[in-house]
């Protein structure tokens, strides 16, 4: 944004001067040329501004009028030459505009790390602001940043490599201390991209900054011609073997890393819901740049995103980045920990409405199948098969399994259940009442109907173009700009025609996205309700009426399968879709992950079954041959 100033006011930065100085004393044997920009005064443009139509101008510092009204910047600008302010000067030239470029306008010198580097520390002020401790930042992803620059070489090492045609000395070498263990440095002086805020970090003034040593001939041809960065041409291009290159959704896999490592309230469903919420920058995130770092041209490609971060890719990109790191084994997930199963599926239960009393059976299902062992919830990246467990699709996945064993979800025994329970209610009303699948099904499709149409109609009103405009080189810049105001003008236009609303403000963050109280007249909670209705007594123990059990998924793929199990709805019950649908709204996933996920865990509490399968299937190859 142009900053302006009142009509008739000459700044120094508005002067361009051009001269060789001579001696002093009035010598004339060497001439001071220099040429002056003066600002016209007010009479000499009386023109009515297009905008608001009043006659009140002042000049920017570019020299151009502007409405104090309704700030409405015009091309005119007009030049004049005055010798009256230096003696002993000649004219030699009037020139259109300054020669010199403001410094804030060349911008510093900086790399695509440093741009990457900005990112993450907004992102790790933002789960701060969510309620993650201050550790995770100051000391986890500060870590973890820096073992990401010594691997791949770009700092925190003996010869860092910036590019291929020079070399530049970041550390020192240090023979008592390791480049890993000794103290974090910053890739450059300038305070904001540093993680760790206390004073052992040197925090020098921004107007003595001192950037990486450059090649003069290399900025002034990478950085002002095809990029703002000084490697950003050279980054794009890049391809090193074995070397996971840094892009916007690997810092999202930076941060999931960081919450698992500190054992965070945050699973990466959340994370990928609050950067979805704006709560967390990701899109348009360069926004938050200073000033000083210029971005275009092939920063464009590298920053600027245009598509919303998907769960199973930053799943794979966590363990991609885990492994390149060779972090070691993270700490212990317990049972006392908010990401085993246990808690999870009692947080999951919550929200979708279902009874209370269905946890004593998720929590038997998740011992049955040995899926709360801490060896198997524990991410080891230095283990041969490197993986980590999708703790809240795992969760749902329980969830899903245990609404199968009580009501098959066959499309039949879950009605004819709902209709008993629906006539005891009736029978006995002051009693507690019995869970009615039909009823919650009647609930919850109405609050998923609402609450999914919403989530798309935002997803289409979203506006994926910056505030701050992108051009491919700095000689579009002031075209981009006239394009960008262009088009907020056209959109304030029409919304005025078609008399919109504004856009409401952004909601406060939270872990559910659906609410249910007892007090909440309009729709009913059924965490309260038995479950009696849908079991029977046998001795001392209470037993499922269903007896049946069908099996998600009949024959995996093969190892070389990129998916273990296929997905097609029309394959399965209508209350078998809702339910997949449901969770997988809730954690924003695709049904058929949800699904594969239902099946793994199937695999390992019917083993039995499967192992059945294979030896029908080995003696059916048998008879053929």
């Amino acid at each position: 944004m142009r900053r302006c100033q009142p009509m008739g006011v000459f700044r120094e930065e508005d002067e361009v001067v051009d001269f060789v100085e001579g001696p002093s004393h009035g010598s004339s044997s060497l001439d001071r040329t220099a040429t002056h920009r003066v600002p016209l005064m007010q009479e000499e443009f009386r023109e009515r501004c297009t905008q608001c139509a009043a006659v009140s101008w002042g000049l920017t510092d570019e020299g151009k009028y502007y409405c104090t009204s309704c700030h409405n910047v015009t091309e005119r600008s007009k030049e004049v030459i005055s010798t009256e302010a230096i003696p002993n000067t000649k004219i030699q030239a009037i020139n259109r505009g300054l020669k010199r470029k403001r410094k804030l306008e060349k911008g510093w010198d900086w790399y695509v790390c440093e741009g990457f580097q900005h990112i993450l520390y907004q992102q790790a002020e933002a789960l701060k602001t969510l309620g993650v401790g201050p550790e995770l930042k100051n000391e986890v992803l500060h870590n973890f940043w820096k073992r990401y620059l010594q691997k791949s070489k770009q700092a925190y090492c003996k010869n860092p490599v910036y590019t291929s045609r020079r070399k530049a000395t970041v550390l020192e070498d240090n023979s008592s201390h390791s480049e890993w263990d000794s103290e974090p440095e910053l890739l450059s002086d300038f305070s904001c991209f540093s993680f760790v805020e206390s004073g052992t970090e040197s925090q020098p003034d921004v107007h003595t900054r001192k950037p990486f040593p450059i090649n003069k001939a290399s900025q002034s041809e990478t950085a002002s011609v095809c990029s703002g960065s000084l490697d950003g041409v050279e980054y794009s291009l890049r391809k090193q073997k074995g070397v996971v290159k840094m892009t916007m959704p690997r810092t999202l896999a930076f941060c999931s890393l960081s919450l698992l490592w500190r054992r965070e309230t945050i699973t990466l469903s959340d994370l990928l819901r609050f950067v979805e919420e704006d709560h967390i920058p990701y899109i348009n995130a360069f926004q938050h740049f200073p000033e000083e770092m210029k971005l275009y041209g092939r920063d464009k490609g590298i920053f600027a995103i245009e598509s919303w971060p998907d769960y199973e890719d930053i799943y794979k990109k966590m363990i991609e980045v885990a492994t390149f790191l060779d972090l070691p084994r993270f700490p212990d997930i317990t049972e006392d920990c908010y990401l085993h199963p246990d808690i999870l599926c009692m947080k999951y239960l919550m929200e979708v409405n279902l009874p209370d009393e269905m946890h004593s059976f998720t929590c038997q299902v998740v011992k049955m199948a040995g899926i709360g062992e801490v060896d198997f919830l524990t991410f080891d990246p230095v283990a041969k098969m490197a993986k980590t467990v999708k703790y809240d699709v795992q969760a749902v996945a329980v969830i899903v399994i245990v609404l199968k064993l009580l009501f098959l979800l066959d499309d039949n025994l879950e009605w004819s259940l709902s209709t008993i329970a629906e006539k005891h209610n009736e029978e006995n009303k002051e009693d507690k009442p019995w869970f009615d699948f039909r009823k919650w099904y009647q609930v919850m499709k109405k609050s998923f109907d609402e609450k999914k149409q919403k989530w798309e109609e935002a997803r289409a009103k979203f506006v994926w173009k910056s505030e701050k405009p992108l051009y491919h080189s700095a000689i579009d810049r002031s075209v981009a700009y006239k394009r960008r105001e262009m088009v907020v003008n056209l959109q304030k236009q029409f919304s005025t025609l078609v008399d919109s609303t504004p856009t409401g403000e952004k909601k406060n963050p939270s872990s559910f996205q659906f609410n249910w109280t007892e007090e909440d007249t309009g729709r009913t909670c059924f965490h309260g309700h038995s479950l009696q209705g849908i079991l029977t007594k046998k001795g001392q123990s209470l037993t499922t009426k269903n007896s049946l059990y069908w099996l998600s998924t009949q024959k995996f793929c093969k190892s070389y399968c990129k998916h273990v199990t296929t997905y097609e709805e029309s394959n399965f019950s209508l209350s078998y879709q809702f339910i997949l649908n449901l969770f997988s709204f809730l954690l924003r996933i695709k049904t058929s992950f949800l699904h594969e996920e239902v099946s793994l865990i199937e695999k390992r509490l019917f083993k039995t079954k499967y192992s059945k399968t294979k030896k029908k299937s080995s003696r059916s190859r048998k008879v053929r041959k």
